[in-house]
């Protein structure tokens, strides 16, 4: 592994850093130190650290050590990391320390009631529901949104397009510490002007392009490219927008609790968390008696070991004793509840909570949710709305995909492709997922996430115990056996060849400027054929853009004396932009028909 390309982030052994520190420690190094940053990473992350309370200490030689001091879990200033070394305070160390340590909040961390969890609930809130005002019954009048942006928050918007499109140019290989700062530096300006929409994806940029240059292995260059579409596609949207638009385009930066009186809830399954952003814990799903989901989650920053151990955890919230691995199949009975737009169940003072019985899957409230058609429910998480599929499917076997292997069931007669919802091998997912495909011809319920594409795809998160109707398993945590099994009832199933539209060869540019950056795109005869036979498959459009982005990306103009001028980022960053946004929207068009759903039950989602 090269220098450039040496891992670039410890993770959890190091306490978070708020993105403006880092964007202070970076801004001051000389240019030669700049230059040198990314090595200085590489050499840091490789030194002991001992950590001693609130501070962390990094020992950089025999003679100097580096420390850094958060009080409240994470680092808030400059002056909280420091170094013993001769040409401290304006050494490489401390923006080195900064640079490979995960991003934290601005912010000092909210009460427990309105924590940010960074998973399992990152599915998109519908503008109204995520207002608080919405939310508190406000009466009719004036709204936030309704008068234009304010100049602070012009010049933000494009401070994050301008640094977000820098390190697209650049892609996951080239943006280094430097490139990460300036998004940073971004992500801070945008929240100081009240653009928390703006600033978190511009944060989740640079914690997967971290995620990418150290190979961890949660990171996916699709996860990546949807937040690079989602950073740009705010900023450049923002200036020309009002009302309700620009409403949602700013965000909150929490979401509101509203009181729920008192609620009657159902054990689900629960589900490990695990982020490349550091974060780990567990979050159990239940229903209440009208259908509707809540989630008590319990994520904090940790690693692999957190995500398997907090399922044997105390919920929290009330006094119940209740572990998140017996409330998902037990109960709870909650009073003076509060409750978020994504259905996340509070845990201020006022709340209580108290043992209650589960029910199986087949039993009422359960089971209604197992009776909405899957044309119904599809068409509501394309939609924005909540993603998990409440599916009954007969095994059948397995299919080989670039990534492994996926589970292939039969829903409804219609081939479903089963994938694991992570693949860290600490998480059982994948050795579940094989046990079961020697199952074949076993009818299971089973809960899944859906996966937008052209073909039938779903994560598999839990799943009825095969040889057990009454008991269920939670993938993520609970491990097989072969004794669990039933023997196999069904021949090896064959998957007939898929006539898919060739929306894949646009996908892949985008793809690829993500991983590669301009350049990739910009080589002569790169992507040669490709847009004429995607106008042979009737999709003109998707030519067009790729044609655009091809000549964005190899456009060098000339000054009077035949020198190269800089790339137009803007231009380039723009072409990339209209390719990912058709390029998804017709993704979930597809995916929509795939499942049976109608495309116009399937609002658009920006």
């Amino acid at each position: 592994m090269s220098p450039d390309l040496a891992p670039d982030r410890r993770g959890p052994d190091l306490p978070p850093v708020a993105p403006s520190v880092t964007a202070e420690l970076v801004e001051a190094l000389s240019p030669r130190l700049r230059k040198r940053l990314d090595a200085g990473v590489a050499k840091l992350v490789a030194r002991p650290v001992v950590r001693d309370g609130d501070t962390v200490r990094i020992a950089v030689d025999d003679d100097t050590d580096l420390e850094l001091h958060a009080p409240g879990g994470s680092v808030t200033s400059a002056d909280a990391i420091r170094c013993g070394c001769l040409l401290a305070p304006d050494c490489l160390h401390r923006a080195a320390a900064a640079s490979a340590a995960p991003v934290a909040e601005d912010a000092p961390v909210p009460a427990a009631e309105d924590a940010p969890v960074p998973a399992a609930e990152d599915a998109p809130v519908p503008a109204a529901a995520a207002s608080p005002e919405t939310a508190l019954g406000t009466p009719p009048g004036p709204r936030p949104g309704d008068e234009p942006p304010s100049r602070d928050q012009l010049d933000a918007a494009r401070a994050v397009f301008g640094a977000a499109a820098a390190v697209l140019e650049a892609g996951t290989d080239g943006a280094g510490a430097v490139l990460q700062a300036e998004l940073l530096r971004a992500a801070h300006t945008a929240r100081l002007a009240a653009l928390p929409r703006a600033a978190a994806a511009a944060v989740s940029v640079v914690t997967g392009v971290r995620a990418a240059r150290s190979a961890d292995p949660a990171y996916r260059l699709p996860d990546l490219a949807g937040t690079l579409r989602t950073v740009l596609g705010v900023a450049h949207r923002l200036p020309h927008t009002t009302g309700a638009e620009l409403a949602d385009l700013r965000g909150t930066v929490r979401q509101p609790y509203t009181p729920d009186g008192s609620l009657r809830l159902y054990g689900l399954f629960s589900e490990p968390v695990l982020t490349a952003t550091g974060y780990a814990g567990a979050v159990t799903w239940t229903a209440d008696a009208e259908g509707r989901l809540h989630t008590v989650s319990d994520v904090a920053p940790g690693g692999a070991g957190r995500a398997t151990g907090a399922a044997d955890r105390t919920v929290r919230i009330g006094d119940t004793a209740l572990t998140h691995r017996e409330l998902s199949r037990a109960g709870l009975a909650v009073s003076g509840a509060t409750v978020s737009p994504a259905g996340r169940l509070g845990a201020g003072a006022g709340v209580r909570a108290v043992r209650a019985s589960g029910v199986a899957w087949n039993a009422e409230p359960l089971g209604r949710l197992w009776a909405t058609p899957v044309a119904e429910q599809v068409a509501r998480a394309l939609g924005g709305g909540q993603d998990l599929l409440f599916l009954d499917v007969t095994l059948a076997g397995t299919v080989r995909e670039a990534t492994g292997d996926c589970l292939l069931a039969d829903c409804e007669g219609r081939a479903v492709r089963l994938a694991p919802a992570h693949d860290h091998p600490a998480l059982p997912y994948r050795d579940n997922l094989r046990l079961l495909a020697a199952a074949r011809g076993s009818r299971l319920r089973i809960v899944a996430r859906l996966t937008p594409g052209p073909l039938p795809r779903a994560l598999l998160l839990a799943a009825e115990h095969p040889g057990d109707p009454t008991a269920r398993v939670d993938l993520g945590l609970d491990r097989l056996q072969h004794a669990d099994l039933p023997p196999a009832t069904a021949a090896p199933a064959t998957v007939a060849p898929v006539d898919e539209a060739p929306l894949h060869l646009l996908r892949r540019r985008v793809h690829q400027a993500v991983a590669g950056g301009r350049r990739v795109l910009a080589f002569p005869g790169s992507g040669a054929g490709d847009g004429a036979r995607l106008r042979r498959a009737g999709l003109a459009t998707a030519a067009d853009l790729l044609d655009d982005l091809h000549a964005a990306a190899a456009d060098r103009s000339r000054d009077a004396f035949g020198r190269l001028l800089p790339a137009d980022l803007d231009r380039f960053a723009r072409a990339w932009l209209a390719a990912a946004v058709y390029t998804d929207e017709v993704e979930r068009a597809l995916c929509a028909a795939a499942w049976g759903a109608s495309a116009e039950a399937v609002p658009a989602v920006r």
